[in-house]
C-alpha cells in the first residue's frame, strides 16, 4: 500500500515524471478509489461531466490498449490504464440530477438553472453546426485526465499521458467500438515506477508568456515584464 506523505499541490506538478517503466505491484483498491474521486473533481463545461473513464487492468483489456498503442512498454507494464472519454451527446441527456444537486448545495439558483438549461443547449447546437462537438468534449475529458496525473503523483503513483494510439483499436479494446457518440481523449498507464527520471528541464516562461498579445519569439523582441495588475 501506498505510504507516501501527502504533498503540496505545487510539490506533484514539480515532481511529476511521464514514465515508460512500472513495477508490476498491484494498485491497492482504495488508493485506485481516491484516485478516481479526485480525478472526477475537475470542472467540465456547464458542469454535464461528460467524460468518462474506463479502468483497463485486467489482461485481456490491457492486451488490447497495447496492441492500439503499438506495443509500447508502458501500456505493457503499468497494472492499470485509464481510458479517458468524451461524451459527445452529454448534454442531449437528462440532466435534471445534476441541476437538482446544484439546487441542494445551494450552488446554483433557479434562474441560473433555467438560463442555463437553455444556454448550453444553443450553445452545443452551434458546436454541432461548426463540426465544434467532438473537440470541445475532448478538451473536458483531457482536463479531467490533468487531475488524475496530479492525483496520482500526490499519492505516490507515477503516470504517463499518452496521445499515441489508433483509435479505432482503443475503442474496440474497451468495447466501444460502434458507438460514434464517444471519442477516446487521453491514455493514462498508472502504477508504480520501476525507474527515477530527472527533470528534463523547460523552457523559460518569458518564452511561452505572452501579455496582451502574442509575440513570434523567435523573430520579436521580449516584452519588459509586465507588473500592473492581471486581468
Amino acid at each position: 500500500m501506498n505510504t507516501s506523505p501527502i504533498i503540496s499541490v505545487t510539490d506533484a506538478i514539480r515532481s511529476r515524471r511521464s514514465h515508460r517503466h512500472y513495477r508490476p505491484d498491484p494498485i491497492p483498491t482504495e488508493v485506485l478509489d481516491q484516485l478516481l474521486e479526485l480525478t472526477l473533481e475537475a470542472p467540465s463545461a456547464w458542469n454535464y461531466q461528460g467524460r468518462a473513464i474506463v479502468v483497463a487492468s485486467d489482461s485481456e483489456a490491457r492486451a488490447g490498449l497495447v496492441k492500439a498503442t503499438g506495443e509500447q512498454p508502458h501500456p505493457r507494464e503499468a497494472p492499470v490504464v485509464l481510458v479517458f472519454l468524451a461524451e459527445l451527446d452529454a448534454w442531449r441527456r437528462d440532466n435534471t440530477d445534476i441541476f437538482d444537486s446544484a439546487r441542494r448545495n445551494r450552488a446554483w439558483s433557479d434562474r441560473f438553472v433555467s438560463s442555463s438549461a437553455e444556454s448550453s443547449r444553443e450553445f452545443q447546437e452551434d458546436l454541432v453546426e461548426r463540426g465544434l462537438e467532438r473537440e470541445y468534449a475532448v478538451k473536458d475529458a483531457v482536463i479531467a485526465a490533468s487531475f488524475a496525473m496530479l492525483a496520482a503523483t500526490e499519492l505516490g503513483l507515477a503516470c504517463s499521458p499518452m496521445n499515441g494510439w489508433n483509435e479505432t483499436l482503443v475503442k474496440e479494446a474497451i468495447g466501444i467500438g460502434d458507438r460514434d457518440s464517444i471519442a477516446v481523449a487521453l491514455l493514462l498507464p498508472i502504477g508504480y515506477a520501476a525507474e527515477e527520471l530527472r527533470h528534463p528541464g523547460r523552457r523559460p516562461t518569458s518564452s511561452s508568456v505572452h501579455y496582451q498579445r502574442y509575440r513570434d519569439t523567435a523573430t520579436d523582441r521580449l516584452d519588459p515584464p509586465y507588473t500592473g495588475p492581471l486581468r
